[in-house]
């Protein structure tokens, strides 16, 4: 998350103000490498992590090959004279180091159900959320000191002369150290904490329907809430928006930040005293209200605000999320599942941003639109992704019984359960 504080933060600055790349083209730094993490982890990693109960091998395996690769993309996107030419080295070059990266993000994911039972999940995923918030918050600290050189050199600098990819590629091989000490994982090495999982889960995940109407409705709301990650950026340092120094910019991420690591201490708390479900859809509806917000006003005051309510809503939504997407996943099945459910998640951060909320910007301001209102709009049409998905998730939560165990529904969305027998009836 360091690095996705450095990148995501400032390369859509550098690559649309320095480098003259369309707001549209901008996002293809998200959008490819996202779809081959999502490709690679459901037909390759997924696979593979399955087939030999691989966890910890991967994730550093994939940590250092990511490392050595971002390195070589800095060095790589030197070496033609055309400004225009080496944003497009960059993205394709992050493109595949994505595909080393995708191994770890796929062996986390698997892992965490490997080690911890129903129930621990959510309070796990918002524990981890946390402290990759505060990995977020010291990568955009960094990143606005080292993009100007230390308020030394012009903006873009940190970049150009390589320091931000220095030190992004530095943090991700020291990441991998406490790695070391983690179990290897796979379910035979935790097999008698699985039992109680087994049958909660072979109650539920039976039903394919059920988990693809979950599996589309955190894909809209995913869609909504990280369609503007790139380009929020662009539009605080707008010269007709809020037109904020690299400073400020950081100071305002990192709001979001901060709630995100104040909160996912407590994430798990709130599943259980609220309900998953209900956390999950409260949270959902918080998130399309803050970009609302965004979208209708440019005070800087209200922009804080909604930037903490979009981290609150973040980390409560990746804890519920989890848990509930644990609960239908069988355990021979975790990572190639996990792979899907990950795929709501990582796509978010490009495709949407690509195919809908970039061309749009475009178009507006090609239309004689301000910038400014432009981006605004867009934040506007996210917010509608994200009430579409609240709709869906709405739906299936309080409309949809499955058959096969009315307990394990229950258990599902938080409420009380009787006792489960062992072939989970």
């Amino acid at each position: 998350m360091f690095r996705r504080g450095l990148f995501y933060a400032y390369l859509t600055i550098y690559l649309r103000h320095y480098l003259g790349l369309s707001v549209t083209a901008t996002t293809l730094f998200a959008t490819l490498p996202m779809l081959v993490n999502v490709l690679s982890q459901t037909f390759i990693w997924g696979r593979v992590s399955d087939r030999f109960q691989l966890r910890r091998s991967l994730m550093v395996t994939g940590e250092v090959f990511a490392a050595l690769g971002t390195v070589a993309v800095w060095y790589l996107h030197r070496l033609p004279d055309t400004p225009r030419i080496a944003g497009f080295i960059i993205i394709f070059g992050l493109t595949v180091v994505e595909l080393f990266w995708s191994m770890s993000n796929i062996s986390w994911s698997a892992l965490i159900s490997d080690l911890y039972g129903e129930g621990q999940r959510g309070s796990i995923q918002g524990r981890l959320t946390s402290m990759g918030g505060l990995g977020r918050i010291i990568g955009i600290w960094v990143g606005g000191v080292l993009y100007e050189g230390l308020g030394r050199h012009s903006a873009g600098w940190g970049f150009y002369h390589g320091d931000l990819f220095f030190v992004a590629s530095g943090v991700m091989l020291i990441s991998t150290l406490p790695l070391f000490l983690l179990p290897e994982g796979g379910i035979k090495s935790v097999a008698a904490p699985a039992s109680r999982d087994l049958s909660i889960s072979r109650a539920i995940s039976g039903n394919l329907n059920i988990y693809f109407i979950f599996l589309a409705g955190m894909l809209m709301i995913n869609f909504g809430r990280n369609s503007i990650a790139i380009i929020f950026p662009q539009y605080l340092t707008s010269a007709s928006g809020p037109a904020v120094d690299s400073r400020t910019l950081s100071l305002i991420l990192n709001t979001q930040s901060a709630a995100i690591v104040g909160l996912g201490w407590f994430a798990g708390r709130i599943c259980r005293r609220w309900g998953t479900s209900a956390t999950l859809l409260t949270a959902t509806a918080a998130a399309a209200v803050a970009l609302l917000v965004l979208a209708g006003s440019d005070r800087l005051w209200l922009i804080y605000l909604a930037s903490f309510v979009r981290g609150a809503a973040d980390v409560a939504i990746l804890a519920s999320a989890y848990e509930l997407a644990s609960i239908f996943i069988p355990p021979l099945q975790r990572a190639r599942r996990f792979a899907w459910f990950n795929a709501t998640f990582f796509l978010s951060w490009g495709l949407p941003a690509t195919l809908i909320v970039g061309p749009l910007v475009d178009y507006l301001i090609a239309h004689g639109y301000l910038e400014s209102i432009a981006y605004r709009i867009s934040f506007g049409l996210a917010a509608g992704l994200v009430v579409v998905g609240l709709m869906i998730q709405g739906w299936l939560l309080f409309s949809i019984r499955p058959r096969s165990s009315f307990n394990a529904f229950h258990r599902w969305t938080g409420q009380p359960d009787k006792k489960i027998s062992d072939n989970g009836t």
